[in-house]
Order: structure tokens, then sequence, then C-alpha cells
């Protein structure tokens, strides 16, 4: 006769379930709100330590929330998931809610959004303190034109380090001085200095004043050509090495920003 065993669980060896959750609270900048269902909302944020990371707010169309859940709005993130790969949900506490002013004028419109599509360029929830404390300062200057656009080229600047093509704007790249800089190669990405680059200045890119550090024009608030200058710098490089190998265009939103600073600066001169 076969004896059939008896298995008597014990609840107590049993994992705790609450304990397999991922869970942690970070501030953050919302990026991008989208529609889920009929009353919640997946919503894009730039967090200080977890990078940039989507989450699902319940509930995130109501009246309430819809102040809150807006682009260039600062929060505190409580998110959680039973898998760290999950998308997960946010619970969100309001911060500095500044959309509506962002919202008032071309040039914070375009520059949260130029802003946005920048920081999409980096790998989901890979953290870079750097780009979120610079996007902060950006956002409490958008109404200053010259100060936005000298922010936004130092941001891509950044940008392109932290993406791993960085440009080296230090010392000559043929002579290794520092001073009498005034060009950057479009080859190796180093600047040169007058003297070593006049041979080769047609084909080089020039150096703003406002991005050499070694020289006087450094933190003064560029003129309108120097704008053009860093713009024209940082353009080259990002179609270089970041949209042209990923098969993306140049995004409408850096286009907007830039022709935005232009038209503040012209309305400035009349």
């Amino acid at each position: 006769m076969t004896q059939t065993a008896t298995v008597k669980w014990d609840l107590n060896f049993l994992p705790d379930r609450s304990l397999l959750a991922m869970d942690w609270q970070d501030e953050g900048l919302i990026l991008g709100v989208r529609k889920h269902g009929e009353t919640s909302s997946i919503v894009e944020a730039m967090t200080e330590k977890h990078g940039r990371h989507l989450g699902l707010v319940r509930g995130g169309r109501s009246t309430k929330m819809r102040p809150v859940l807006q682009p260039g709005n600062s929060a505190t993130f409580h998110w959680r998931a039973r898998l760290e790969e999950q998308l997960g949900t946010y619970t969100i506490e309001a911060g500095e809610l500044r959309a509506a002013d962002l919202m008032s004028s071309q040039l914070g419109i375009y520059g949260i959004q130029t802003l946005a599509s920048h920081l999409r360029l980096l790998p989901e929830r890979d953290p870079h303190l750097g780009l979120y404390n610079a996007a902060h300062v950006l956002m409490e200057n958008f109404e200053h034109a010259e100060i936005a656009a000298s922010l936004m080229v130092r941001f891509e600047l950044v940008l392109l380090e932290e993406l791993g093509f960085g440009i080296d704007l230090e010392s000559c790249a043929s002579t290794g001085q520092s001073h009498d800089l005034a060009y950057v190669s479009p080859k190796s990405g180093r600047v040169v200095s007058h003297h070593a680059g006049k041979p080769w200045a047609d084909k080089m890119l020039l150096l703003p004043a406002f991005l050499n550090k070694h020289e006087e024009g450094w933190g003064v608030v560029p003129q309108q050509e120097q704008i053009e200058q860093g713009f024209k710098l940082t353009t080259f490089f990002l179609d270089r090495h970041v949209y042209a190998p990923r098969g993306v265009k140049h995004p409408d939103e850096r286009h907007g920003f830039i022709r935005a600073v232009q038209k503040m600066i012209r309305r400035q001169e009349a």
C-alpha cells in the first residue's frame, strides 16, 4: 500500500512580498506627460539620483493633479514597483510650479521642450547630476534671452561630454597654450589658438568669447554674434556624434528656441 506524504507549509518561511518591491523617493523635474486610460497619466521626469524615469500616476488627469503634472514643474517623486524593470507607479508631491510662467513666452515654451529633447538622448534611469542641476539653472533664466542662450550652449557642451563626445576647450591642441584661443577643430574637437589655426581658419569653428575661460569674455553676457557662434559649434558636434549616428533629425524644438532668442534680442535692440 502506497503512503501519501503530507507537506505542511510554514508561512513564516514565505518571503514578504512587500520586501520584494522597488521603492524610492527623489526630487525631480517633469519633462512630459501623456494620457493613460480614462483617468491616469504616464509622467516622464528627470530625477536627481535616478535619472530620466517614467511612472504611472493614478488619477493624474484629475482637476487636482493637472496643474501639478505640467512640463517644467518640480516635484518630489515616490516611485514603487514589484520589479525594477517595470513602469511602476508615482506618487507625486508638488514642488515649484513654474510651468505657467514658462508657457507665457515662446522662449520658455521652446526652452523646456528643448531641454526635454536633450535629456531624452540620455539612457533611461541613468543619473546625470550635472545636467539635472544645469536644467534648473536654465529654467530660472528663460526670461533673459542672452543669458538663456549662453546657458543652453553650455548645457549642450555638458550633454556632449556626458554622452562621451566632450569638446576640449582648455588648451591649444597644437601648442598647448591656454591664451589667444580662437578656434575649435571640427576633426579633433579641441580648441586651437589664433596663431596656430590661422592657416586653416576657413575650415575651423569659431570659439565664442563667453566659452573661453582664459579670457575676459568668460562669464560675460554674450552678444548675438557670439550666441550664433556658440550654437553653430554645438550644432556641428551634436549632428556628427548624436543625431546622424542615431538616424534622427535635428529637433524642431531647438530650432524654435534659437529663433525665439533671436526674436527677443531684436525686440530689445529696437
